[in-house]
């Protein structure tokens, strides 16, 4: 059960239409373990991990268009925001192969 859920969520301040984020929590010794789950519409995209006290991301993963997952790498994912003209239509995410994964909502 997801500890919070975010529907058409923010990402860089920017509102991404479709963009589903799940956040999940279990504690692990003294700390919080966090995972957050990104979908855009059917296509499950990313998994970002590590601990709710750190700043950011400790590791991610990107899921491939044939429903496999690319590495893990360490950090924060690479991110950027598809457009037509002003409007944000969805996401482009790094695999840790340097292939951008692009998912646009429907």
């Amino acid at each position: 059960m997801p500890h919070r859920t975010e529907d058409d969520a923010s990402f860089e301040g920017m509102t991404v239409p479709g963009l589903r984020a799940e956040f999940f929590r279990r504690p692990e010794g003294d700390r919080v373990a966090s995972v957050g789950r990104y979908s855009l519409g059917d296509q499950e995209l990313l998994l970002a991990w590590g601990y709710v006290d750190e700043e950011h991301c400790r590791h991610n993963a990107v899921r491939d268009r044939a429903g496999g997952w690319h590495p893990a790498v360490a950090g924060c994912p690479q991110v950027e925001l598809i457009r037509e003209g002003p409007a944000v239509v969805g996401l482009a995410v790094r695999a840790s192969t340097g292939n951008w994964i692009r998912a646009l909502h429907h």
